[in-house]
């Protein structure tokens, strides 16, 4: 699958789950969500202390596995290397992506405190690689 493909299907589908890498090699599973920046990076929000923000600056190596909201059918895959991005910087990003999943909020200055407030960040993930390339 190419990754512009894996894109569009993102971009609609945006209930997925990362995995990164833990200090000994094995693999981390979290359950998020996502969405697609205009660059094509898989956009994720998370919090400063959670153990997948831990582990991507230690090694941004990650594989994002996406599917949609009936969980069976559809899926994709895309793996690449991982950015973390701090407020303040990632503001403008937080509110980008809230807007892509859930529309506008009632009350953005609200939104933005909350953001502070959890220590928010984005994970910005850009892949180099997409799948499956076949079912089985």
């Amino acid at each position: 699958m190419d990754i512009e493909r894996a894109l569009s299907f993102l971009r609609d589908n945006h209930h997925s789950v990362l995995i990164t890498r833990k200090r000994d090699g094995d693999p981390q599973p979290s359950p998020v969500v996502h969405g697609v920046d205009d660059s094509g990076r898989v956009i994720i929000s998370s919090r400063e202390p959670a153990y997948k923000v831990r582990n991507l600056r230690r090694d941004p190596r990650a594989v994002l596995c996406a599917f949609g909201d009936g969980f069976f059918g559809p899926w994709v895959t895309v793996r690449g290397t991982a950015e973390i991005v701090s407020l303040p910087d990632a503001m403008d990003t937080l509110v980008a992506l809230y807007r892509q999943i859930r529309g506008e909020h009632p009350d953005w200055e609200e939104y933005r405190a909350a953001m502070v407030r959890e220590r928010r960040l984005v994970i910005a993930l850009a892949p180099d690689a997409a799948g499956p390339d076949r079912q089985g």
